[in-house]
């Protein structure tokens, strides 16, 4: 029986950060605090949500009495979570994406296998879409670095299961050792930091989580999977107006690159068919999200290709004028600062 938050410290902070849009914020929020009975801190990284969102969550952090940090520009994910780390003092934390809707017990399970099994990092049974807790997305995987035979180091992803329905695979799922774990929510052992620093802000928003746990390992940590922990990531659509900017800068052309060259460079990869078949694929998630839908109401259905085509040509300067925005912005927010620190967002502790 998991234990009342009133019976001890808390040995976990989750940190909440926005992974790619803002309305899922209250669904989220809420699941955590109906379905989580083991004691625990709250550290919720605001990156400039609309102003709707944010009294969502400064009335809820008054109810709840969890923390804000809140930055009135958009936050890359490592960004957001190196802010949320910096607040952290608990013998674990949990990063947690804020489009995440997690199940009954979710928290215990994800500390008792840490516990059980000396785990620095532990991910759950990840589901994704809705219905909730029904389609696998990921139950562990392959994220390695490997040698051919003419020596050039290539990349190994994998994620297991990913498709599935849970109730075709759930019995045969057990806790075991495995090299991948998702940052969409992900418990971790905090004292590693020590070891590997901060995480990678230069991963701004793809493999993030494959560089992270390549260097758990690489420092001599390992990776667990838990199965009965299981939570549910719920991606758009639909997106509101208000998620579309931050949407499209999470998701652009130039930080996709820049992270994949950053992957390759770092660990020293092979420019191989992994990485041109991601090249290629530049832009999908605006073009399923935004794009295509947009003209399929432009032209009732009819010619929607052409349409969605045409769009996308232009799109495609659009999000270079967002991303060269972006950069300038955070160029002035640095110029303001001091030279050793970042731009210092504004940090409200309610209660």
């Amino acid at each position: 029986m998991e234990l009342s938050p009133t019976v001890a410290e808390p040995k976990v902070t989750i940190i909440v950060v926005p992974r790619e849009r803002f309305s899922c914020t209250r669904q989220s929020l809420e699941s955590i605090y109906e379905h989580t009975q083991i004691p625990f801190n709250l550290v919720y990284v605001d990156g400039n949500s609309p102003a709707k969102v944010q009294h969502y969550l400064e009335e809820q952090a008054q109810e709840k009495g969890f923390e804000i940090i809140r930055t009135d520009y958009y936050l890359s994910p490592n960004q957001a979570r190196n802010l949320g780390l910096s607040h952290v003092k608990t013998k674990y934390l949990v990063f947690f994406d804020n489009d995440v809707i997690v199940s009954p017990g979710w928290l215990h399970q994800l500390v008792q296998c840490a516990e059980q099994t000396n785990a620095t990092v532990v991910g759950p049974l990840m589901c994704q879409e809705q219905p909730l807790h029904e389609i696998v997305h990921c139950a562990g995987g392959e994220s390695h670095v490997w040698v051919d035979k003419t020596g050039k180091r290539r990349f190994r992803e994998k994620m297991y299961l990913q498709g599935k329905r849970v109730e075709d695979v759930r019995d045969r799922l057990q806790r075991t050792q495995t090299e991948l774990a998702e940052f969409h929510c992900v418990l971790v052992r905090r004292e590693i930091f020590e070891k590997i620093g901060l995480l990678d802000q230069a991963m701004l928003n793809t493999k993030e989580h494959l560089d992270f746990c390549m260097s758990v390992v690489q420092a001599g940590g390992t990776v667990y999977f838990e199965p009965d922990c299981i939570v549910t990531y719920v991606p758009g659509p639909p997106l509101d107006l208000t998620d579309l900017h931050y949407y499209m800068l999470r998701w652009s052309d130039d930080w996709t690159l820049n992270s994949l060259n950053r992957l390759r460079q770092k660990w020293n990869l092979s420019e191989d068919s992994y990485f041109t078949c991601k090249y290629k694929k530049l832009g999908w998630r605006r073009y399923g999200t935004i794009i295509a839908p947009l003209a399929r109401r432009l032209t009732l259905g009819l010619g929607s290709n052409l349409v969605a085509r045409a769009i996308a040509y232009f799109e495609h300067f659009f999000n270079r004028y967002l991303t060269d925005h972006h950069a300038n912005q955070q160029l002035q927010l640095e110029q303001t600062q001091p030279p050793t620190h970042p731009p210092q967002p504004t940090v409200s502790t309610q209660g």
